[in-house]
């Protein structure tokens, strides 16, 4: 008797223990990840000294938001005598284009002397669904001078957000003057379709071109 009552506790454990095993090696979720692209509404937003405010537009627009540190920097030779525009003596603001999936952004020199701008800009989308680099275009580069109190821009081009679903929206953009290591974060709200990662889809143009 003692012998099978045993072997009946033993076939008890055994199942318990089995049932344990396969419990721990369930499925379970990974960690989402994070999946880059960005489209565009039509809004304006201003900012001085790394402040901006948004109204929105068509499509997705942030509120406002700030900041200021080193990002991707633009390159290109400068083709004017006077120095170089410095992040810290411009601001930033940013409207829609005449164009849907287009956004100027603006950069006017509150310095106290000329100064010029030669290439493309730095531009990084950032949102919760990570980031994205805008690629360059194939737009001839001028080169910009301007006296204290002008103004100038480039073009942001997207692909607009037709498919009916959520897309993946940026809320932010971080701009880098060409030449310049000092980057300055604004507030600009894009949506683009989902799948608009799988090509270069999101350009930027050189400073000044189109004016």
């Amino acid at each position: 008797m003692r012998t099978k009552t045993a072997r009946r506790a033993l076939s008890v454990t055994a199942l318990v223990a089995a049932g344990l095993a396969l419990t721990a090696c369930g499925p379970h979720d990974p960690a989402g990840a994070a999946g880059p692209s960005s489209g565009g509404s039509n809004a304006t937003q201003s900012s001085t000294g790394g402040t901006t405010s948004a109204s929105n537009g068509s499509a997705a627009q942030s509120g406002t938001g700030s900041s200021s540190g080193t990002g991707s920097a633009g390159t290109g030779s400068s083709g004017s005598s006077s120095a170089a525009c410095h992040t810290a003596n411009l601001s930033f603001s940013s409207s829609w284009g005449m164009a849907e999936g287009e956004a100027l952004i603006n950069m006017k020199n509150i310095g106290s002397t000329t100064c010029s701008m030669h290439g493309f800009p730095g531009v990084d989308l950032k949102g919760r669904d990570g980031t994205v680099s805008a690629a360059r275009s194939t737009t001839t580069v001028p080169t910009v001078s301007l006296s204290p109190g002008q103004t100038t821009h480039f073009t942001l081009h997207f692909p607009p957000n037709h498919t009916g679903g959520s897309g993946v929206t940026f809320t932010d953009v971080v701009v880098t003057p060409p030449n310049e290591t000092h980057s300055h974060t604004m507030s600009l709200g894009i949506n683009v379709p989902a799948d608009s990662n799988s090509s270069p889809a999101i350009t930027v143009d050189p400073v000044g071109a189109g004016k």
